[in-house]
């Protein structure tokens, strides 16, 4: 992290291509003045501070371990970067938080870097939580499932995952090894003959008892005993069993255990990394080439590799890649927990600051190693060389993208090159589940994290007019709500539509005051249907097509196409919820076991609509109140 007495070593950002800073707004004389007068009354105490611009927007956060002495190094107004002193002609204001200590300034200063975004700090980009393994310990007949978000109480999670696919791929293990259910629970409740989960032995089927409770318990236990850590002696274990079960000519059972210590014995030889001197620890690879940053993050937990993750922060080049690391990791432990030990190719500036800082996060000591020798300092190595490879891939990727951006902002007169394009398409049938979408492309490609789709419920019969006014009034009211967010404005919205749907955007944005903040253009599919036969609409212009080899042209029905398959996979998705759909679970007062009484006496949802009250009440756990509940329910639609 920075020092607190020089302020060469402040962590000062490039500005957002896509958007320049009017040169009103650049006055370094009235910048200094505002700055002075907020330095008399400063403590010196140790704090964070955030400088504001003429706009209201954070400009810049930073944390020192006195305030008073920190600002003064910006008062003087004098041996700063052109940079610094860019940032110092914005400032129109200042805040300022007193900490206890500067660990807690710190981790302030991280937590205000992740949620305002400041376009002048390092920041992280991809901030997409990490998915867990979670065994519902709350139920009788625990679940194992992929978990986002909050945390609920009874369930134990492991992890962090660096993706859902990691966590796939340790669940399908789980399934052979442990044969536990991965139904919810309200699956569990209706079934009464197990599903084919069972018949390819990926589950034990305690939902209808043809494991018994006490046996299926054993399972659990085995595999939270797997995902701490424990293979090994688990694996002896169930080598005693299955010797056991030999010897007393039980073959099945001892077929059973022999498939289980198989399926375990898979996950060391798919292990391509074994750590030998430590359980939990994640790593952090830093590499930059050709003016681009790449941090590689890999997870080990319970001594197995939990997969890898990059990350291309956005920074200004002048900074070190130890600043740029040391920014980066407070960000990054704000939503994870930081385990006992975070091993790392380049030191940090303040060692012992971000030890005490990650270990108030952590709740207990975390140790931060920068290897020389050893066991670390060979799986070190493998993860320093997935980044130079990650990182050599994507400058080549995005060396031929830069090109063709450069076409697009001659073809659309756009003052830079776009950073984020957004392509919107909506997709319904006959007005029904009607679904509104938008992928993201740029420099790096497309950017999926950043893909957002809309359930549509105000337009009906399928108005595409309507359904456009919908989506964009909620996507812009978004930007309007977050202008500090750069990283997240468009600088280029392309809509698969012709005028009416381009009238009815412009309409939108102009009520919202933000048509002036992007550039939005139409592309349709001109009257032929044919691709390379799109026109495009602009506002004041006519109609117009690009040339049939016109890599611009290539490039945006590649964009236009991702954004047909995302917008009719998110459609099918939702149609699909509604096949499947149970109109018991739309009464009030039914839940799962009043659901699955009422489907075992009349086999379905049909059945239950045509019964009636007096054989209804007949169900068991079904009351007469309930049952004319259930009647009226159906006699109503």
């Amino acid at each position: 992290m920075n020092k607190a007495n020089k302020p060469e070593e402040i962590d000062i950002g490039t500005l957002p291509t896509g958007g320049n800073i009017p040169e009103a707004n650049l006055d370094l004389k009235t910048g200094i003045e505002i700055i002075k007068e907020h330095h008399k009354t400063l403590p010196n105490s140790p704090g964070v501070y955030r400088m504001i611009g003429a706009d209201g927007a954070v400009l810049y956060v930073g944390k020192a371990k006195s305030l008073k002495k920190r600002v003064a190094t910006y008062a003087r107004g004098a041996a700063h970067t052109n940079q610094l002193t860019r940032v110092l002609a914005m400032v129109r204001s200042m805040e300022f938080t007193i900490t206890h200590t500067e660990s807690e300034a710190l981790l302030l200063e991280a937590n205000l870097i992740r949620r305002l975004k400041p376009r002048y700090n390092v920041l992280m980009r991809d901030d997409k939580s990490f998915p867990y393994i979670a065994i519902g310990l709350n139920h009788p007949s625990p679940y194992l499932a992929k978990h986002r978000g909050p945390r609920e109480k009874g369930v134990e999670y492991f992890g962090p995952f660096a993706s859902g696919q990691a966590v796939n791929d340790s669940i399908t293990i789980l399934q052979k090894a442990f044969m536990l259910r991965t139904c919810s629970d309200a699956e569990f409740e209706n079934r009464s003959r197990p599903c084919m989960l069972y018949q390819i032995k990926r589950c034990a089927a305690p939902c209808v008892n043809l494991t018994n409770q006490l046996d299926y318990r054993e399972l659990v236990d085995g595999a939270r005993m797997f995902l701490r850590g424990k293979s090994s002696a688990l694996q002896d274990e169930l080598a005693e069993q299955m010797n056991n079960a030999a010897q007393v000519y039980d073959y099945e059972k001892a077929a059973i255990l022999r498939d289980r210590i198989k399926a375990l014995a898979s996950i060391r030889t798919n292990q391509s990394i074994y750590p030998q001197t430590f359980a939990n620890a994640d790593i952090f690879a830093i590499h930059s080439q050709g003016g681009m940053t790449i941090i590689e993050v890999a997870f080990f937990r319970a001594t197995q590799h939990w997969g890898n993750r990059a990350y291309f922060p956005k920074h200004d080049k002048s900074l070190s890649t130890q600043e740029v690391l040391d920014s980066f990791i407070g960000q990054f432990y704000q939503s994870n927990p930081p385990p006992d030990l975070i091993i790392m190719n380049e030191p940090p500036l303040q060692k012992q600051l971000m030890e005490d800082a990650l270990s108030m996060l952590a709740g207990s000591k975390v140790r931060i190693s920068v290897p020389k020798q050893g066991d670390k300092k060979d799986i070190l190595e493998q993860v320093i060389k997935n980044a130079q490879i990650t990182l050599s891939r994507r400058l080549s990727e995005t060396g031929a993208i830069g090109k063709i951006l450069d076409e697009v902002q001659k073809q659309f007169n756009l003052e830079t090159r776009p950073e984020r394009i957004e392509v919107y398409d909506n997709s319904h049938i006959q007005g029904t589940n009607a679904v509104g979408a938008m992928i993201v492309a740029g420099p790096e490609g497309f950017m999926k994290n950043q893909y957002r789709k809309w359930t549509i419920k105000n337009a009906k019969g399928g108005d595409d007019f309507a359904m456009m006014r919908e989506v964009f009034t909620r996507r812009f009211n978004r930007i309007k709500e977050d202008l500090n967010d750069y990283e997240s404005r468009p600088d280029l919205i392309i809509i698969d539509g012709g005028q009416i749907q381009l009238a009815a955007v412009l309409d939108v944005a102009r009520e919202l005051e933000v048509d002036k903040m992007f550039k939005i253009v139409a592309m349709s599919k001109g009257v032929d249907r044919n691709a390379g036969r799109e026109e495009f609409h602009e506002v004041g212009k006519a109609p117009y097509r690009l040339e049939l080899n016109s890599p611009v042209l290539y490039y945006l029905q590649r964009l236009r196409d991702e954004s047909h398959r995302f917008v009719i996979g998110a459609h099918r998705q939702k149609r699909g919820k509604e096949f499947v759909k149970n109109p018991l679970d739309e009464i009030e007062g039914i839940g799962p076991l009043r659901k699955k009484s009422l489907m075992s006496r009349f086999g379905s949802a049909k059945g239950v609509a045509g019964a009636s009250v007096k054989e209804l009440a007949e169900t068991p756990h079904i009351s007469e109140e309930i049952a004319k509940r259930i009647h009226a329910h159906f006699q109503s639609e």
